[in-house]
């Protein structure tokens, strides 16, 4: 399978990168709207992977052409970017393609972070009112630190929520996710059901803030 993540060069998006190639055999493509960034990024990413003995290629770039290779879009941009990327490369998309939606909106203040509810409901409710209506949009991957994500020597254990109103587009995220060395895909029904998921996302940045030594931290549901 083919996954292009949109956004691949920042954070979340080197995480999940790296994570697919070193420890699957889907093509990994890294999009962005500066393509020579996107494949700057992928020689990086190739570089860190075959300094462990992985031998991958991982593809750069402009999002749209990235996502016209791809079978699974992550959008791995900021929240307020998900409605602009998602028009940008609805031409590029095929009635079987999904659509993954990993952003969530937060402000901060002096307290701390805090969930930005979009009008919408979601940043994933935003993502699925903007793609053609024959795709499917499943919302996962919203509450995992990016630096343990991108860290190779750390241990994830921790899960992953997935939301979608198609269950064979949820099944596709899941397998994906669980692809992933230690992430555990666990279904959270609905993208109705898609606020209370990302709100978890700067729940968990405070707790990292105010606990010393508890750094990038996770959820496991047992």
């Amino acid at each position: 399978m083919r996954i292009a993540i949109l956004g691949g060069t920042g954070d979340i998006g080197e995480g999940l990168a790296l994570r697919w190639a070193f420890h699957t055999n889907h093509d990994v493509i890294v999009g962005s709207r500066d393509p020579e960034r996107a494949r700057s990024k992928a020689g990086e990413y190739e570089t860190e992977l075959d300094s462990r003995g992985v031998d991958a290629t991982v593809g750069g770039f402009a999002n749209a052409m990235a996502a016209d290779r791809a079978d699974v879009i992550v959008l791995a941009v900021p929240p307020y970017h998900v409605a602009d990327t998602v028009e940008d490369i609805g031409d590029r998309l095929d009635d079987d393609d999904v659509l993954v939606s990993p952003a969530v909106g937060m402000q901060r203040d002096e307290d701390g972070f805090h969930y930005h509810r979009p009008g919408a409901g979601s940043v994933t409710r935003i993502a699925a009112d903007a793609a053609p209506e024959e795709v499917s949009v499943v919302g996962a991957f919203h509450n995992l630190a990016a630096g343990r994500l991108a860290n190779l020597d750390r241990e994830l254990e921790i899960d992953t929520l997935v939301l979608g109103d198609d269950p064979d587009a949820k099944d596709i995220v899941s397998m994906l996710a669980e692809a992933i060395e230690g992430l555990r895909a666990l279904d959270a029904g609905s993208i109705d059901n898609a606020a209370e998921v990302e709100s978890i996302t700067p729940l968990l940045i405070n707790v990292a803030m105010h606990n010393e030594g508890l750094s990038d931290p996770g959820i496991r549901f047992q």
